[in-house]
């Protein structure tokens, strides 16, 4: 059974720093590409970071660019997400969510994660930070 699970949400103070985890049963993380999304209450789903299967690469939007790092452990099965200097605003929950990779360049796999077109996702794991 494919299965993702989040874990490491919880309530942090404004500027503070904390990483989440996406750990995968069922398949192999090798051939994924992940995404890691958030919503927030009354808002749209937007993705906040995104890393290959293939080479490493990653993207980040310009909102978490030099704050957020995504970082993948093959041998755990396991994604992380380090976000450092969180803001009241970014309070939501946070989910991962995977997309095989196979030969799909890695800017087309932007534009996928863009519109949220990943195949399996986690419950997600809630992110409060106080002001």
């Amino acid at each position: 059974q494919v299965q993702l699970v989040e874990s490491g949400g919880g309530l942090v103070q404004s500027g503070g720093s904390l990483r989440l985890s996406c750990a995968a049963s069922g398949f192999d993380l090798d051939y994924y590409a992940i995404g890691w999304f958030r919503q927030a209450p009354g808002k749209e789903r937007e993705g906040v970071s995104l890393i290959s299967a293939t080479d490493g690469s990653t993207y980040y939007p310009d909102s978490v660019q030099g704050r957020f790092t995504i970082s993948r452990d093959n041998a755990k099965n396991t994604v992380y997400l380090h976000m450092n200097s969180l803001k009241p605003d970014e309070t939501a929950v946070y989910y991962c969510a995977t997309i095989r990779q196979g030969s799909t360049p890695f800017a087309l796999l932007i534009r996928q994660w863009v519109l949220g077109n990943f195949g399996s996702w986690g419950q997600g794991t809630q992110v409060t930070v106080s002001s």
